[in-house]
């Protein structure tokens, strides 16, 4: 089989020799070619370089921007996509169950099983994890590269522990096909799929990534003893396979979804600043093949929809024209 690996060396701390090794254990079952991005060539561009080139299986080597990139040259193809996590947070490997090392993690690839799973449009991007307005997307926004290589994770905890000190929140407008939800939040984040770590997307009880829908979270907590006590919630309540129950937290499901917001927020596409709001978003069913390892998929429990209660979110509803 002919496969291309993508390799961003700008996206973590993995040395060269790391890849050198990848490429010995590679290159008996593959015929293997591989590409760097660069800033005069991205991950993207590499990927379509790949398959002009008759590639029939693309590793993308990097942290979850590199990977996002080479899937949106994907999605839609039957190609599929081989992931070797080397970035900071390596969410979608997480999220997938692939191992967070890249020695490990190639395994996964010589083991040749194939999913299909669901990704999004925000506006003519490719989403893969999440779209994430306010908090989180501050937070990542905010945090240095150079922070980032010297302390991996930690980074984002400690950006998020300064933003937590100044929470401020904004108005938005959440449009589905059925329904206008307006209230007051801290961040709303659109989730396929995401680790346990990522704790606020963790409104419903399990987020699936082949069921052909996204999952809204909402976070309305106004200060900073709500907004920590609603993510330990957040968090502990995923880990269990619970839905969220605080009054701060909302959630439901939709396959199209624009969001607006006073004043504009920051937006971020599967770890990557991408612009503010507005942002228009829409599921893609079953439009990428990934190497992973075989999962069961969560059912869901608890109810459907829930918006959050809290006096402070001032929430309205009504029925959309859509």
């Amino acid at each position: 089989m002919k496969a291309c690996l993508i390799y961003n060396a700008a996206a973590g701390s993995a040395a060269d020799d790391v890849f050198d090794r990848v490429h010995a254990i590679l290159a008996p079952r593959f015929e293997l070619n591989v590409l760097r991005a660069s800033p005069d060539q991205d991950p993207a561009a590499c990927a379509r370089e790949a398959l002009d080139a008759g590639a029939e299986l693309l590793i993308a080597a990097g942290g979850d921007g590199t990977v996002s990139s080479v899937a949106g040259v994907l999605a839609g193809s039957k190609v599929p996509l081989g992931i070797l996590p080397c970035g900071t947070s390596n969410s979608l490997a997480a999220a997938l169950g692939i191992p967070g090392d890249p020695i490990a993690a190639c395994d996964t690839l010589l083991a040749d099983h194939r999913r299909v799973i669901d990704t999004a449009l925000v506006d003519h991007r490719c989403m893969v994890l999440h779209a994430s307005v306010g908090l989180h997307a501050d937070t990542v926004a905010d945090t240095s590269t150079e922070d980032k290589h010297r302390w991996g994770v930690l980074a984002y905890v400690a950006t998020a522990v300064r933003k937590l000190s100044t929470l401020a929140p904004f108005e938005v407008e959440l449009e589905t096909d059925e329904q206008i939800v307006r209230c007051r939040a801290v961040a709303v984040t659109v989730a396929n799929m995401a680790p346990l770590r990522t704790v606020l997307a963790q409104g419903p009880s399990a987020l699936v990534g082949d069921d052909g829908m996204l999952d809204v979270t909402v976070v309305a907590a106004t200060t900073l003893n709500a907004a920590v006590a609603t993510g330990i919630h957040l968090f502990l309540t995923a880990a269990r396979g619970e839905p969220a129950t605080r009054d701060e937290v909302g959630y439901f499901p939709c396959r199209r979804l624009r969001i607006l917001a006073d004043p504009a927020q920051h937006l971020l596409i599967d770890g990557e600043a991408a612009g503010t709001t507005p942002v228009a978003i829409e599921c893609r069913p079953a439009s990428l093949v990934v190497l992973a390892p075989p999962s069961a998929e969560p059912t869901k429990v608890g109810p459907e929809i829930k918006l959050p209660t809290s006096p402070e979110a001032k929430v309205e509803i009504e029925a959309s024209e859509a």
